[in-house]
């Protein structure tokens, strides 16, 4: 009886996977309602959100190139093993410059929907051995649902021997104009200002606005972060577990010139808001596994009329 069940039982659907413009495979994600997103396996990068009215909701440089082999600037990626420079390793680790698996055997998560959800795999390889001497094996679940946007890394150490990283998921959101943005949830914690040289400061201000440049890494922040767009009456809701810190980063008028890889005016449209664990590495015992959580969730709301109020959205509607 069970393998007459087997056999009647709906298979999965296949992955929607198309070459790219320049012949990179990039699968595509859908749901019910009509959202979708698009993933790179080259560096395990999310590269398009649209909810179902075919918006786009993450930003994605105007001078990004597909040919060149290499991370481009925008969408959600992953840094891994190391944060930026803060290490011995390259600029925000091997992760992002690498060519992912598809992942057959995500256990213990359940199987994944191949039609909203795909899970990704790197393994270490000689090069990471050779700055690393540890083995590892990173998957990446990335789910899309009605609203929401899932990933959810997991880092197993698969060698006798400690593995220390840090890790952050670099979150791109598309904005009306950063001047029109305010972020909430962060007040009152202390965070280190990258601009003058990772000085200690305490969050005074009510909400996060921009009038300049701005590159700050909050310490010890809440599981939940609301990312408020006032012109497009759009609030995103960042939901994170296991990774404490949190990036906001907006490069303004004068870096975003000097940056090779950004629009010179590109940064009017994106705010950067990063799920991370860097303030602490990371330290899993011979054959440990850490897992992680994100969820952005995109709500419609009118903040600037009265209809929203931010503490509901962090803290829950009672």
């Amino acid at each position: 009886m069970s393998s007459i069940r087997a056999r009647l039982r709906p298979r999965p659907m296949p992955l929607n996977i198309f070459p790219d413009m320049e012949g990179l495979p990039r699968i595509i994600l859908t749901e019910a309602t009509g959202s979708s997103a698009e993933v790179l396996l080259y560096g395990g990068q999310v590269v398009s959100w649209k909810n179902e009215r075919k918006e786009e909701l993450l930003f994605m440089s105007s001078k990004a190139n597909w040919k060149q082999s290499k991370a481009n600037r925008g969408g959600i990626s992953v840094c891994f093993p190391q944060f930026g420079n803060l290490g011995s390793l390259e600029q925000h680790g091997s992760a992002r410059n690498r060519l992912w698996s598809l992942d057959r055997d995500p256990s213990p998560l359940p199987p994944s929907d191949n039609q909203s959800s795909v899970d990704l795999i790197i393994k270490s390889t000689g090069v990471d051995l050779k700055n690393r001497p540890c083995s590892f094996e990173f998957r990446l679940r990335i789910s899309l649902s009605a609203g929401k946007l899932i990933l959810i890394p997991r880092v197993r150490n698969t060698d006798n021997k400690t593995l220390s990283f840090t890790l952050s998921i670099s979150n791109y959101l598309s904005v009306s104009d950063i001047s029109e943005v305010r972020v909430e949830g962060l007040e009152t914690l202390d965070y280190l200002d990258n601009l003058l040289n990772r000085s200690r400061f305490t969050e005074q201000a009510d909400a996060i606005t921009f009038d300049g440049q701005m590159d700050r890494l909050y310490l010890r922040t809440p599981t939940k972060i609301a990312v408020i767009d006032h012109e497009k009456k759009r609030t995103f809701v960042l939901q994170k577990n296991a990774m404490p810190d949190a990036v906001i980063w907006n490069p303004g008028y004068r870096k975003a010139k000097a940056l090779p890889d950004l629009g010179d005016a590109d940064y009017k449209f994106m705010i950067c808001v990063d799920s991370e664990a860097i303030e602490t590495p990371l330290m899993l015992k011979p054959y440990e596994e850490w897992k992680g959580y994100q969820e952005l969730s995109n709500v419609s709301s009118s903040y600037c009329s009265g209809q929203l109020d931010p503490s509901k959205v962090l803290y829950g509607f009672h």
